[in-house]
Order: C-alpha cells, then structure tokens, then sequence
C-alpha cells in the first residue's frame, strides 16, 4: 500500500536549500510591499496583515507588533489542533514575515519617496504585482505565511467547509471592516489588488497556458485522426468509450494543440464532421508524449 505521509516528507524534503532560499525571497517581498504600499496606504486585502492595519487605525497598536503576537499564537494554536505535520509548512512562513517587516521598515521608508504615484490605480497595480509573486513564490514550494491559513484549515477541519471558501469568508469579513474603518474607496482597491494577485500567483503556479486540450466524440474519428497526424503534425490517443445511456461502443479522440493551432483546428475538426461533439480545456503542462519539431510549430 502507497505511503502518502512518507512521500508528502520527501517532496517537502527534495532541494530543501533551493525552498529556503525561495521563501526567504518571497517573504522578504511581501514584507516589503506590505511597509511600502499596504500599510500607509491603508490596503486592507485580508489575512493578519490586513488586520494588523485595522488595530493600528482603531486601537493605535503597533501592527509588527501586533503580527508577531498573532504568528506566535497561530503557530501554537496549529500545533494543538492541527498537528506537527500540518504546522510545519507554515511555521517557517509564519515566523518570518513578522521578522521580514522589521528588516524591511528602515529599507521601505528610505524608499517609500521614491514610490509616490499619481495615479492611485497605478498604485494599487504596482502593489498587487508585488504581492502576487511574493506569495506566487511561496506557494510554489509548498509552504504559506501562517495567519488566515491557519484559520482556514482549523476552520475546514472542524466545520468542514472547503479551504476555499473558508478563505474567502475570512477575508471578505477582514475587507468589510477595513472597508467599514477606512472608506468604501478601500473595499474597492482590495477587490482589484485581490483580483490582481490571484492571477499572477495562478499563472505562477500552473503556468500560463499555451496550448489546448481536445478532446472530440465524431462518426469521422479515422478521418480526424489522420488529419491530427499528417496535417497538424501530433499525437492523437484514441480512447474506447461507451454510451451511457445506449451502451453503444465506440471512439473518442484526445489531443493537444497550441494555443495558435486552437481556431483552425477546431474549425477544420467541424468541416469534417459538423455534429462532432468537441470538449476543449486550457493545458498548462505537457510531459512525455512525442511531437515533430517542425519549423512551423
């Protein structure tokens, strides 16, 4: 029987220098955007950090402060419910963001005159761009800042309502009481920089897509089968299927085209059989398979 804790240890422990390295990176990124951008301009886009800003705003606390409080509690608190094995992504993340905006303080108020912008749509770019590769950089090596993440798989565990949307409730709240602190201006700018950092962290993750995924029920699969082949220059796999309501046997044709490719084909799979039945989705990745190099593709 498959081991799944065993090899959870070893894709945690692979190029374990290479992972410190990264999420040193990135969270000495999201520290530094969070004390030149968030922070004095009020951004409240969720997490501890979001409410760190608000404490600030209502109480006068101060937010590093206030953060190394909250990481610590979380970090504990995790260990208590969650366990070793689930604390241990997040107590790197978790201990060094805190720390990560100490040492960035000094360095984002020598350069905080240097980021003044105009445009207040700019701003909130600027900073979602930052935030979204930061955290892009994290997540990619498997590990998380703590804080709302914490919550969240508490929240899953013992609500049992999906990581997702426990998330998104959390921070929802988190912007609405920014929102309710500071302007409904700011729900705004935390939409878009939320909007923003989502897809830059996406497209971190999984990569942005460049090619297709066909996958095409036709009576003419010998037909569109040699024309993947011969004309389109790739693999084609035929996949035996059966009618789930008729029973009957027959074909389905999966394969994957670039991006380019995706008009034509399409469209060239239709010209030889109007009533195929096509199901299309984004590829990420490709691994393995055989395609020819052709100067063309």
């Amino acid at each position: 029987m498959m081991d799944i804790e065993s090899i959870k240890e070893k894709i945690l422990e692979k190029d374990i220098v290479k992972k410190v390295f990264v999420i040193i990176l990135g969270v000495y990124l999201l520290a530094l955007n969070y004390n030149l951008f968030l922070l004095p301009n009020n951004y409240v886009i969720g997490g501890t950090s979001g409410l760190s800003i608000i404490v600030k705003e209502i109480f006068g606390w101060n937010p590093t402060v206030f953060l190394y409080i909250t990481s610590i509690i979380l970090v504990v608190v995790s260990y208590i419910i969650l366990g070793k094995k689930e604390t241990r992504i997040t107590i790197v993340g978790s201990l060094f963001y805190p720390l990560m905006i100490s040492l960035t303080e000094p360095i984002a108020n020598f350069f905080r005159p240097y980021f003044q912008f105009d445009n207040v749509l700019l701003l909130v770019i600027v900073t979602a761009i930052i935030h979204g590769i930061a955290n892009g950089l994290i997540y990619k090596v498997g590990f998380n800042t703590g804080g709302s993440d914490i919550l969240m798989r508490i929240i899953n565990k013992y609500f049992h309502i999906p990581e997702g949307k426990s998330v998104l409730i959390l921070n929802a709240v988190i912007i609405l009481l920014g929102g309710f602190v500071f302007g409904l201006n700011q729900i705004i700018y935390a939409i878009i920089i939320l909007i923003i950092y989502t897809k830059i962290v996406d497209a971190m993750l999984i990569g942005i897509s460049n090619s297709k995924m066909f996958f095409i029920y036709t009576k003419e699969h010998k037909k569109v089968k040699d024309y993947i082949i011969k004309e389109m220059q790739t693999g084609v796999t035929l996949v035996e299927t059966e009618g789930g309501y008729s029973k009957k046997k027959d074909y389905m044709l999966m394969c994957v085209v670039q991006t380019k490719d995706y008009y034509l084909f399409k469209e060239m799979v239709l010209a030889i059989d109007p009533n195929a039945f096509l199901v299309i989705n984004d590829c990420y990745e490709v691994h393995g398979g055989h395609r020819r190099n052709l100067p063309f593709i």
